[in-house]
Order: C-alpha cells, then structure tokens, then sequence
C-alpha cells in the first residue's frame, strides 16, 4: 500500500472518530457568543511574528504611514497561505493554530485577520459577524485615517465613509431579520 492509500484510511478512520464523538466534542468546545473576544490573540507569538514578517516588508514600519498596506498584505497572506477547511464539526481554531496549521474557515481566517491588525497596532479591528435565515457572513474591519475599510475574506476589500454605512451594506438593521455581533479582543457588541 502506497503512502497516499495508507493516508486515506487513516483519514477515513479520523473523521469516523470524530463523527462518532461529534457532540461531545461540540459540547465541550462550545463557547457562548459573548466569550468571543477570547479568540482573538493579538499578543500571542505565532501572531506577533506573522506581525513581525509582514512589517518587515517596509524599510522603516511606521503605522501612520504603512498601516493601510499592511492590512492589505495580512489580507494577502491569509487568502493566499491559508488553506479554507470546513470542519465536520464545530471546533474553534485560535490564531496560533490556523497559522501552524496553514488552514482553518473563514471564522478561523476572520479571527486571524483582525489579531494581526490589532498586532500590527490598530486596536479598532474587529469582526462583525451576521447570521440569518440564509447566510453566515464575517467581515474584518478597521478605521484608518478617517475611513472604514472592511474585509471579506472571500471577497476582498472595500471603504466606507462610517461604521454605519458598513452595517447597512452588510444588511444590518434594527428590523430583527438579522443577528448581528461586533467583536475583538477587547470587547463585544450583540448589534441586531
């Protein structure tokens, strides 16, 4: 049996074990939505360094001056290094696990993102997730010099001029439809 066949059986017998265990692992993994902010770990190594890489690709890092491009570089990097993996269980990842793993959801991307910015010094980054009858949809966002720049990791970037404009193009509103939460590592928000 060849390496890729022996891989495959034992993929198969993993996410048999997992699915046989898949609530009990949910169970314990669960956390409430308030408890959110913990996931996001701006001061943990494997971030600080990830940090570190993309500041480095500037002369002389200076936030005022590079932050926008750094951003944009993050967003870069975990579109392009992290591979998008659906798990058949609901399991969080922390930042320092996506990285090692070079994988994880977009939730796992999401939450990675927004502890780099906050590593890269802009303490405004949060996640905005909103969850509806139809979608599940997570955007990392910031303000720098007095605009808002969001980011989809499926769909890139985009500015607004206010926080407000940003949840009404996310389809945010008081009406109910939606749930709504804002987060860091720092703080949470249930917004609708």
């Amino acid at each position: 049996m060849d390496e890729t066949e022996l891989l495959k059986k034992y993929n198969s017998l993993y996410l048999e074990i997992i699915m046989k265990y898949k609530e009990y692992i949910e169970e314990q993994e669960g956390l409430y939505v308030a408890e959110l902010p913990r996931l996001v770990t701006p001061a943990d190594e494997s971030v600080k360094g990830l940090a570190s890489i993309i500041s480095s690709k500037f002369p002389d890092y200076s936030y005022e001056e590079n932050f926008g491009d750094a951003a944009q570089l993050s967003y870069e990097y975990i579109r392009d290094s992290i591979t998008n993996v659906t798990l058949p269980v609901q399991f969080w990842l922390r930042p320092a696990q996506t990285i090692n793993y070079a994988a994880g959801d977009l939730f796992d991307k999401a939450v990675l993102l927004c502890s780099m910015l906050v590593a890269l010094g802009n303490p405004s980054s949060k996640i905005i997730i909103v969850i509806d009858e139809s979608r599940r949809s997570f955007v990392v966002y910031f303000e720098f010099k007095e605009k808002v720049t969001a980011i989809n990791i499926e769909k890139g970037a985009g500015t607004f001029q206010g926080r407000e404009e940003l949840l009404k193009s996310l389809g945010v509103s008081d009406n109910g439809e939606a749930s709504a939460y804002e987060f860091n590592d720092r703080m949470f928000v249930d917004i609708a």
